[in-house]
């Protein structure tokens, strides 16, 4: 449960990485150091900072220079790959396209899943089904996102591991059945610019002064660990606390944000259930009922977008 904090805490979890493979991994002290940091993080903030994660910077600002490249395309470029149902509900959206809590998002995005096949997960899978829509231009845009999206995957994996030892758990709790095959989502959001003169916000086109104050509604993540990649200039990303008091996450080099969410980060056809290690910590009740995450994924996608 978030409390009133006013800071996201910066966790180095190098040693983590260096462990994370090892048998005895929940034994040493590092590794415990790092364990106990993640449990306060997820338990106060739900968001934390990673620093020490092992993806090269180099990389980290290739995918925001070409993102930024491909949306500075005239739209009818960027309509090509256009989102739609058909298409798995992969693809471009427009600005306003994207729906928080019934009001349209002042940002236009990519979205991508994880490719499933044709009955891949029977009906469940249906809505989901589908390839990715990659842009001819910027050049190496799709070879550069899978190259990201597979470090971030294996990074997040290990970042899970010390989220069950945290719960008192063992380190693959989240493997197996529940993630090994795990259902990954990547969107690269661009925000619209707003002039501004004698300090006050001056439209440049029909959306207005909405942009000074919010790009995107609030929100939680539809999955369990988000690893946002910020622009380094720019302040827009915050976390409300317990009293609703609005905290800035600032871009800090070398690190991700990394946040909690709705659900693990699992297989497609995953149930969703308390963790037995968890029950008998809460004395033995279930507090929550089963969810199939695939469900929850496709009922977000089928009210978010404007398709």
């Amino acid at each position: 449960m978030a409390t009133d904090f006013k800071s996201i805490p910066i966790i180095d979890i190098a040693p983590l990485l260096a462990k994370w493979d090892d048998p005895k991994m929940a034994q040493d002290p590092c590794v415990s150091e790092i364990v106990k940091q993640l449990d306060q993080a997820c338990r106060e903030a739900g968001f934390f900072y990673v620093k020490g994660h092992g993806i090269p910077e180099t990389l980290v600002k290739e995918v925001r220079n070409i993102t930024h490249k491909f949306f500075d395309l005239p739209y009818e470029e960027k309509l090509k790959i256009k989102m739609t149902a058909a298409a798995g509900y992969r693809g471009y959206q427009r600005i306003g396209e994207n729906i928080t809590k019934g009001v349209p998002d002042m940002h236009e995005a990519i979205d991508c899943y994880k490719e499933l096949k044709q009955g891949m997960y029977g009906a469940l899978g249906k809505p989901m089904e589908g390839c990715n829509q990659w842009p001819d231009s910027p050049q190496n845009f799709k070879e550069l996102m899978e190259e990201y999206i597979s470090l971030c995957t294996e990074l997040s994996r290990k970042i899970m591991r010390g989220i069950a030892l945290a719960l008192g758990g063992l380190p693959g709790e989240f493997e197996g059945e529940r993630g090994g095959d795990a259902f990954w989502v990547l969107r690269l959001i661009g925000y619209p610019e707003a002039s501004t003169a004698n300090g006050k916000c001056t439209p440049e086109n029909d959306i207005g002064c909405l942009l000074a104050k919010q790009f995107s509604g609030a929100h939680t993540d539809y999955g369990l660990l988000t690893l946002v990649n910020q622009d380094e200039d720019i302040i827009a990303l915050q976390v409300r606390n317990q009293s609703g008091e609005w905290i800035s996450a600032p871009p800090i080099p070398g690190t991700f944000v990394c946040n909690i969410g709705d659900m693990l980060k699992p297989n497609y056809d995953a149930a969703m259930e308390p963790l037995e290690v968890c029950v008998r910590r809460s004395g033995g009740t279930r507090k929550f009922e089963k969810a199939v995450y695939g469900e929850h994924l496709v009922s977000k996608v089928q009210t978010n977008f404007v398709v």
